[in-house]
């Protein structure tokens, strides 16, 4: 079985007071899929120590059945 690791941007929508979950995208607008744990862990780290607008990022683990 082999997983795939998405990062979710979790953040508080001042306009209408409602908490918005968002898949992060590439440069290609597709939503970014890594094949590795350790380096999506990674880069939700990072963006979580430098976040200013208080979004909180995790990793969704995907398990891929092909």
């Amino acid at each position: 079985m082999k997983y795939s690791y998405m990062i979710k941007k979790t953040l508080l929508d001042k306009n209408v007071n409602k908490i918005q979950h968002v898949f992060m995208t590439d440069s290609t607008s597709q939503v970014l899929e890594m094949t590795d744990e350790e380096i999506a862990n990674h880069f939700v780290d990072v963006m979580n120590n430098n976040t200013d607008s208080g979004c909180i990022y995790e990793v969704i683990t995907v398990t891929n059945n092909k």
